[in-house]
């Protein structure tokens, strides 16, 4: 097996161990919870028979219908895909990778990356081709064809993106599934931030272009929208073709999903996504007044242009690389970010922040801590 990065957030969270009060920004969490109908039906749940056995291991049938019904009204996914639950989309993306590669297959990834993905794709034993992006941050399709070689099994996007936050135009999208379908490779659409979106922006999932259900791969997530992260539960529309090979995968990495979080994700989606879009309309507010602060720093910094999800990637001008930079905010200001190398940024010093899990005085704080860390640590 190639070698593989260390785990970030553990890194991160030793440091802030050391250093108590610190703030963190660096972890994607929200800051609320599930539906308390979902609670309340999880309460209810653990005292059941039903709840202590093994599971099927695509999913309860129930909650495959409901998630299968999101994806038709909500997402306009081309029929005739295949929906399994897992246990959170980390393990839809390792599981669906693991069925369509073999060791030494070729898996692209546009930097930034998530780091999971280039992770999971070194332990599958494929090679990760990278691709990195140009300052608009949106994908270069004519580079990524580039990429492509006999060896190349899929192509990774996620939209709203993981670290930038910016959200893909369809056609970008849809360029990139058709280059997929004329190759003969996966689509893997990671789309764990589709609610998260501003400024007019809007989520498009690439998986609804026509015969896109053949070749197309779409990874959902409970963890973001309803507030679940810790329920592990995830699921993923895929090519039926491959349904056995997952099965088989699911099986013997987990069994099932947790029955108490099926339950739980079942109720949650009886508010559905407009659960999540009560709390999205006042995290806009949040980001403005983030993005407001960033921009009145005297730091050289360069910010995303984000408008997904609930990041923003900083580019500084720094003489310190980005863990040095992150252990000094930790250690000194008492502020936690997530360090860019992580995310395959290689050659300069970025920062992803997140301001999804605070609330807005505690965020204002934390945001107060990074910019006179930032204005002192630069330059």
């Amino acid at each position: 097996m190639m070698s593989v990065q260390m785990p970030v957030m553990g890194f991160v969270a030793d440091l802030m161990q050391d250093n108590p009060g610190t703030i963190s920004l660096g972890q994607g969490v929200v800051h609320y919870g599930p539906p308390t109908s979902a609670l309340e039906a999880a309460a209810e749940a653990v005292t059941s028979p039903d709840t202590h056995g093994y599971g099927y291991v695509i999913g309860r049938p129930e909650l495959r219908d409901a998630f299968a019904q999101k994806l038709s009204t909500e997402n306009r996914l081309d029929p005739g895909y295949e929906v399994v639950v897992t246990a959170g989309s980390n393990m839809a993306f390792f599981a669906s990778l693991l069925a369509v590669t073999s060791p030494g297959d070729e898996v692209i990834l546009l930097v930034p990356y998530y780091f999971n993905h280039e992770m999971a794709t070194r332990i599958a034993d494929c090679t990760p081709v990278l691709v990195t992006l140009d300052d608009s941050l949106i994908p270069d399709v004519s580079a990524v064809e580039r990429a492509i070689t006999p060896r190349t099994r899929a192509i990774v996007t996620i939209s709203p993106n993981n670290p930038t936050g910016v959200v893909y135009p369809p056609e970008t999208l849809r360029a990139i599934n058709d280059l997929c379908a004329r190759h003969g490779i996966y689509h893997m659409s990671d789309e764990a931030y589709e609610y998260f979106t501003f400024d007019g922006a809007e989520h498009y999932s690439p998986g609804s272009a026509p015969r896109a259900h053949a070749h197309t791969i779409s990874l959902f997530s409970m963890s973001k929208a309803y507030g679940m992260a810790g329920w592990r539960l995830g699921y993923m529309a895929i090519p039926p073709h491959i349904l056995a090979d997952v099965r088989k995968i699911q099986d013997t990495n987990q069994i099932c999903p947790a029955i108490l979080s099926q339950v739980a994700a079942l109720k949650a989606l009886e508010d559905g996504g407009n659960y999540c879009k009560q709390y999205v309309s006042s995290m806009a507010e949040v980001r403005t007044l983030v993005l407001q602060r960033l921009r009145s720093m005297q730091a050289p910094v360069t910010i995303s242009p984000s408008d997904g999800a609930f990041y923003f990637l900083l580019s500084v001008d720094s003489q310190f690389d980005a863990k040095t930079l992150t252990t000094r905010l930790i250690k000194e200001y008492g502020v936690a970010v997530i360090p860019g190398d992580t995310f395959g940024m290689e050659g300069v010093t970025s920062l992803r922040i997140a301001y999804g899990a605070l609330q807005e005085s505690t965020l204002t704080r934390a945001i107060d801590r990074l910019v006179r860390g930032l204005e002192a640590l630069t330059g």
